[in-house]
């Protein structure tokens, strides 16, 4: 079964905790039994010392064990539950404590060799009498002879105190992880139930109701930055979806238009015998639809072909020089029907690493756009030249213009301005709208702007070649 992200996140928050806390109660339970056991060390030690010090003052007195305090001293606790003996080096017993009876604290040979090395050494017993005994042994010397004093208390009470402990640990370790388990569910429950408002909303939204949006959750957190984008790109998605809307009913309109001129030519004309002038009039008006259809369907193809990525990259050093050449002597016959000059200036062969044969076609539909949009007998200027990045082309003409508000919208698909419309100039909106989309195509831009002077000028940047 494959768990959800939601059941997924509350699983890896719980592990995450369980290891936490037992980590955290480990080396917490370590370190209380570290503590309590050196308190119970320090206290054996110090009995040891006070005995081996009274021992001491004892000078030639015989040895034996001080378990009652001398003099009118009060009643103490210090040798309470402590067993004490006294033992010479080689292990026999010099004097004891009245509660160890006739027993004796172990005293083995590797015990005896470290405390006549002067090692002051402690030992756990755990099978001394009927509870585990923690043992101290000091050496000492008195007159010559080398003696030894070990302390031994029981374990009992420290191994009672880290029972408890240990009991107080679980419980807290299992309170602490009920209540951030608690806590991390509500809290994933809380985060999830917006994502979960998202998801609903999302799937209510197709191509019929893109202008909704996504509820948003109010928090400029993570999920309200997912929202924030989600949104954004509904917006995107809308707008290319009302492009390729308008796309298609332009697109419709545009070809529906010569068609219908077509069908009508056709059907005046076969209405009754007409003479053959007539008739070759006819077809040569049906050749111009024809070839006006020809031409908006081939940029419509092109056009697809960009919005789908179906063209190679471009890839290959091309000079810009030799394909203005080429663009100009193609759109010549239409600038002298026009009457319109055309000057190029150049300073030095310029390269660029483009697809030539996408880059004339876009040369030349700025240019023949320049050419129509300039007045008789005026001059179209192309300037070509380089900086330290791009190739730069500029074509300017001294027409009317770019209204201030179609600039935004020149270069849409099948978009013709004003001054287009009011003169009758022939054209589809495409020529424009293909001329961006290959020059993007081949990694450069496009933009225009008015000319004080009058006219507009196309600027047009294409990486530099190699």
């Amino acid at each position: 079964m494959i768990l959800g992200l939601r059941a997924r996140l509350i699983l890896v928050h719980l592990a995450v905790v369980v290891i936490v806390l037992a980590c955290s109660a480990a080396g917490a339970y370590w370190m209380l039994r570290q503590a309590v056991h050196s308190r119970l060390d320090a206290a054996l030690l110090a009995l040891a010392e006070t005995e081996r010090a009274m021992l001491l003052e004892g000078g030639e007195q015989s040895i034996k064990i001080h378990e009652a305090a001398p003099g009118p001293a009060p009643p103490s606790f210090i040798r309470l539950d402590r067993l004490v003996q006294i033992v010479d080096g080689d292990g026999r017993v010099l004097a004891r404590s009245a509660n160890l009876g006739t027993a004796r604290l172990p005293s083995p040979p590797g015990l005896l060799s470290r405390l006549s090395r002067g090692e002051t050494v402690f030992d756990t017993l755990p099978a001394f009498g009927e509870e585990p005994v923690r043992m101290v042994s000091i050496p000492v010397r008195k007159d010559g002879s080398r003696l030894a004093i070990q302390v031994a208390g029981s374990l009992d009470d420290a191994r009672n105190v880290m029972k408890s402990a240990g009991l107080l640990f679980i419980v807290l370790t299992s309170v602490l992880l009920v209540a951030v388990g608690i806590a991390g569910t509500s809290l994933t429950r809380r985060a999830f139930h917006a994502i979960d408002e998202v998801v609903r909303q999302a799937r209510r939204i197709g191509e019929a109701n893109l202008g909704e949006r996504l509820p948003h959750p109010g928090s400029r957190d993570e999920i309200g930055r997912l929202v924030d984008t989600l949104n954004e790109m509904l917006g995107r998605l809308e707008r290319s979806f009302e492009v390729q809307r308008r796309f298609t009913a332009d697109a419709s309109h545009e070809l529906r238009s010569p068609l219908s001129r077509l069908r009508a030519e056709l059907e005046i004309t076969l209405r009754r015998p007409r003479r053959p002038d007539e008739y070759k009039r006819t077809l040569h008006s049906c050749l111009e639809e024809v070839e006006r259809l020809t031409q908006l369907v081939e940029a419509l193809l092109e056009l697809a072909r960009l919005d789908a990525q179906q063209e190679a990259v471009p890839g290959e050093n091309v000079c810009l020089n030799t394909v203005l050449a080429e663009v100009v002597r193609r759109q010549q016959p239409l600038a002298q029907e026009r009457s319109i000059g055309i000057v190029v200036e150049t300073s030095q062969p310029v390269t660029a690493w483009v697809s030539g044969a996408s880059i004339g076609v876009a040369f030349s539909n700025v240019l023949e756009n320049a050419l129509k949009f300039s007045p008789p007998g005026g001059t179209v200027h192309i300037g070509l030249a380089a900086d330290a990045r791009e190739a730069v082309v500029s074509i300017c003409d001294n027409g009317p213009g770019i209204e201030p508000g179609e600039k935004d919208r020149l270069f849409e698909r099948f978009f013709r301005g004003s001054v287009a419309r009011s003169g009758a100039m022939p054209g589809t909106g495409l020529g424009l709208a293909l001329s961006q989309a290959l020059v993007r195509h081949c990694g450069g831009t496009i933009e225009v702007t008015n000319i004080p002077e009058g006219g507009a000028r196309f600027t047009i940047r294409l990486p530099l070649g190699p």
